[in-house]
């Protein structure tokens, strides 16, 4: 049984332009790639983050089940969604504009402990998510905390190896700087260099974000609908908010340490300078961006989902093997001059 709480009526509403826009790009791009289609008389999936608040004529309910945990069911969505929001604040998006003479660097927060910000951040989402599950005082959202708990210890190692093998190369923590050292040319970036490092980082974003195939904690199938069974309304749309800018942040993370950041082929020959060239860096660095973000929805539409003995099996006897391999080869490669 739950507790309904009546609230007041919502005084705004989701624009029907972006809830239609989150559809399309959900729906309609996700079946453009899409390989095999079993079901196609299957009903469409709406985005539920962007389209929870239907309408201003609607009163807004808040349900809370009688033997949940109040104080920890209301903030797991918070604690789930803050770190993403986190990450993008040291993550470059270009390289400097001149104010007043003096070069700003397009980037929230130039910290020169960068990745390890990222990586701390990236770890906290997982208690939002084991803490929701916990709180509801349900059976089937505590397993689904339980299961990413251990996904994301699974996949938190082989994550961190690949960024190892980077830092190798890039001589530093700061994310900008390591932006910068790939701006000699194309194949200067380290997916050349690094490109096991860089398929590793790639499927353990997947495993982070909790998507397809690895949606585990939310298998709708086994769990009803994991850790979040039990919720609604925003609550429920916080974490879906969560995952959505945990993947925007993986997938800026990935183009700053493997795809030369806001560099692309041929910059250096168009003799852009000033506002002309840091513009130009950041619409090269939201393509890039946004193209990882449809694989991302392309993978949805393609692959099912792992088993959970797959999932342990790729993350522990796979992923973690190759990163220690590959980090152990690169310093070799870095201690000898060859890197």
């Amino acid at each position: 049984m739950s507790q309904i709480v009546p609230q007041e009526t919502a005084q705004g509403y989701s624009p029907p332009v972006v809830r239609q826009f989150g559809v399309f790009l959900e729906n309609k791009v996700g079946r453009l790639f899409e390989l095999v289609r079993v079901f196609d008389d299957a009903p469409e999936v709406h985005l539920c983050a962007l389209s929870v608040v239907e309408s201003a004529d609607h009163a807004v309910v808040r349900i809370i089940p009688n033997n949940a945990n109040r104080v920890v069911y209301m903030l797991s969505p918070v604690i789930s969604m803050a770190p993403a929001f986190l990450m993008m604040a040291v993550i470059p998006f270009g390289s400097y504009v001149v104010i007043s003479g003096e070069p700003i660097k397009l980037v929230c927060a130039d910290l020169g402990m960068g990745v390890l910000l990222v990586l701390g951040a990236s770890s906290l989402t997982v208690y939002g998510l084991t803490m929701g599950g916990w709180s509801s005082g349900s059976k089937y959202s505590f397993m689904g905390g339980i299961r990413s708990t251990v996904q994301m210890i699974s996949y938190e190692l082989s994550l961190g190896l690949a960024v190892v093998s980077v830092l190798l190369l890039g001589e530093g923590f700061s994310l900008w700087d390591i932006a910068m050292k790939q701006s000699a040319g194309l194949f200067h970036w380290y997916i050349f260099k690094q490109p096991l490092a860089f398929f590793i980082f790639l499927i353990a974003i997947f495993a982070e974000t909790n998507r397809l195939p690895f949606d585990l904690p939310e298998a709708d199938s086994e769990l009803v609908s994991g850790y979040h069974t039990e919720y609604s309304s925003m609550k429920f749309a916080f974490f879906f908010m969560g995952e959505y800018a945990a993947m925007v942040a993986g997938s800026a993370m990935l183009v700053v340490l493997f795809l030369g950041g806001w560099h692309f082929p041929g910059m250096t020959f168009l003799g852009l300078e000033g506002w002309a060239h840091a513009l130009a860096g950041v619409a090269a660095f939201v393509v890039k961006t946004g193209l990882i973000l449809l694989f991302f929805i392309q993978v949805r539409w393609t692959l099912p989902r792992f088993r959970y003995d797959q999932l342990m099996n790729l993350g522990w006897k796979v992923l973690l093997p190759l990163g220690l391999l590959n980090v152990l080869v690169t310093g070799l490669l870095v201690s000898v001059g060859i890197f």
